[in-house]
This record gives C-alpha cells, structure tokens and sequence, in this order.
C-alpha cells in the first residue's frame, strides 16, 4: 500500500470511528434521558456506558457529575482500559469506570447503572441474605435467554466502597461467583445491568426496574383475612 493509499485508508478508518461515538454518545444520552423521567437516574445519579471499540478496548461512558435529565451528546467520554480518558477532554468520566470495565471484561457490549429508589431500598433490606431471589413473575422471560416465569433470578448484593479498585475487584469476583446473573446491586446504592447491545442492556434495566418494585411493593402488602 503506498503512502497515498495509506492515508485515504486512515482517513476512512478514523470517519467510521468517529460515526461509531457519534451514534453511540447519541443513543445514551436518550437512554439516558429516558431513565431520567423514569425516576430511575434523577439528578447526578447513574452512568451509562457502550463498547465501541476491543482492539484496544475503547468504551463510551457519561461524564461524573452531570445531570442525566440534560445529558448532551458533546459531554459524553471516551475511556480506555483503564477507566481514563483517550480525548484529554472535561468533565471527568464517571468514577464508577472501572466497574463498567470489570462487566465489559466479561463479554457485555453496554453496561448501565441505575439509582431508583426501589433498588436503593432493597439493597440495604436484603444486603444480609447477600442478594435477592427473584422468582414466579412472566416479566422475568424478559431476561435474555429465560423462557419461563418459573426461572429463579438471584440478584447478588454488593457492599458499596469509594475505594473504586477495591470495588472493581469484589464486583469482579461476584460476577466469577454468580455468571448467570442479569446484574448486581450496590448496597444502598443501584442496580447495574448489561447486555450484548445497547437494546438489550436497556431491555434489561427495565425488566429489572419493574421486578425490584414488584418485590418490594409485596413486602408492604399484607394478605387480607
């Protein structure tokens, strides 16, 4: 290939790459904005990440300390592998980077960490049992490769840290203990959830989201007489 050829091919390969974080920052900040309304990500709260690179790992992810109801586009980050920045660019990506990159590690192609209140709750009420046992509701075959209500999801709990490497690790070694977990909670903290493509891992926020309130919804129902 001669240098001509060389630079075009580049050229070409650098556009494409560049499309990939347009479409990709574009389509999280209506994600996003969407879990906004939903009460999911109020205020600050959440992060939302996409792979749109593994040849050197490159993945999208929100800014730390912005307000997800008015996430633009031009905010959202490119990290590498270890959590930092590749464009030398402000605000700072989400401190909780590392543990998007510890599910990405595990094959997901977008991670998303919600803050609703019924997960927040939850996670402190069942953070002794270490998870949630999820079982007997349709809404469950909404979980990627479940084909029955009769399936048992166990959510495990994780104790929360600002320690974001030690937190890394224990979230790393709960995803070795329990593989076939659709997420995790963060102890009085959120849900996190993955999937292989940005619809699914959606997908699965809001089969989660629903579920965790119906559970906690029955623990404040008593059976009339």
């Amino acid at each position: 290939m001669n240098a001509k050829r060389s630079l075009r091919f580049r050229a070409r390969k650098n556009a494409l790459v560049n499309e990939d974080f347009r479409d990709t920052a574009s389509a999280l900040v209506a994600i996003g904005r969407s879990f906004y309304e939903r009460g999911w990500a109020l205020g600050t709260s959440g992060n939302f990440s996409a792979v749109i690179g593994r040849d050197p790992l490159r993945l999208v992810i929100t800014p730390s300390g912005v307000d997800k109801g008015e996430l633009t586009a031009a905010q959202i980050l490119e990290v590498g592998k270890e959590g930092r920045e590749t464009g030398g660019l402000k605000p700072k990506p989400s401190a909780e980077a590392l543990l998007h990159i510890k599910v990405i590690e595990r094959g997901a192609e977008a991670v998303f960490h919600t803050h609703s209140v019924w997960g927040t709750v939850l996670s402190n009420v069942h953070a002794p049992a270490g998870g949630i046992p999820i079982e007997g509701f349709e809404m469950l075959k909404g979980l990627e490769g479940v084909k029955s209500h009769e399936h048992r999801e166990w959510l495990p709990i994780v104790e929360n840290s600002q320690d974001m490497p030690a937190l890394a690790e224990s979230v790393s070694r709960t995803l070795m203990k329990y593989p076939d977990s659709h997420g995790f909670l963060l102890k009085q903290h959120g849900l996190y959830t993955w999937g292989a493509s940005l619809a699914q891992a959606k997908r699965h926020v809001e089969i989660l989201e629903f579920l965790l309130e119906a559970v906690g919804r029955l623990h404040m129902i008593k059976p009339t007489v």
